[in-house]
């Protein structure tokens, strides 16, 4: 489905089709909407999000099973599921229904970023020291974030002839020979797959919010 379909009315469909005790709730488009997903209102306190293709899709049923497991041992805000849509009414995905979470993104407000590095360090620590038995492994459902860097060989090979006009080829090639030619030994581990600031809430007190994107 393209994303311009994924409407207000479809939202609205949606919710009063499988949870018909939310139905009441108004519901409004997020005036910011990120790449992965179409976010909407629902009422004050939850988000209805609508994965916006199928590869998005795909981390729908990772998000319900895990983040409810992670968010107790995380010293800041993590998204809450509360609701795992299906597909319906011509949309073709899994969805979910969250808790909404009040902030702006730190790519909207933050100017100095010393006064998040501590926190925002503080919960990748922690999220690094989660056990990770069980863990989703690389693949399709996160862009195979956290395999080795060489499953990205062929779109950056690509990528470098594409701009060999604008870049020096022969750098971009011994760069990216390096990169490939390390490995990571250790033990499994958590980590944050996008860490940007498009992808962090803040509030006024500074205080940081890692977000799904």
């Amino acid at each position: 489905m393209e994303p311009g379909g994924i409407t207000t009315a479809l939202a609205r469909r949606l919710v009063d089709g499988q949870f018909p005790q939310w139905s009441w709730l108004p519901i409004r488009a997020v005036a910011r909407q990120g790449m992965d997903n179409r976010s909407f209102r629902l009422g004050d306190d939850l988000v209805v999000r609508l994965p916006a293709g199928e590869w998005y899709a795909l981390q729908v049923a990772k998000e319900q099973m895990w983040l409810p497991r992670l968010g107790p041992l995380l010293p800041l805000p993590i998204p809450q599921p509360l609701a795992h849509g299906v597909p319906g009414c011509g949309y073709p995905y899994p969805w979910s229904i969250y808790r909404w979470i009040d902030g702006t993104t730190a790519a909207e407000s933050v100017t100095d970023w010393r006064p998040i590095a501590e926190p925002l360090g503080r919960f990748l620590a922690a999220l690094h020291h989660v056990d990770p038995r069980g863990g989703p492994e690389p693949g399709r459902h996160n862009f195979f974030r956290g395999a080795p860097v060489s499953v990205y060989a062929e779109e950056t090979t690509a990528a470098i002839d594409t701009l060999s006009h604008e870049i020096a080829r022969s750098g971009a090639h011994a760069v990216w020979a390096a990169a490939t030619a390390t490995h990571w030994t250790g033990p499994p581990r958590w980590f944050h797959g996008d860490v940007s600031a498009d992808n962090l809430l803040t509030r006024a007190t500074h205080r940081t919010v890692s977000r799904a994107g």
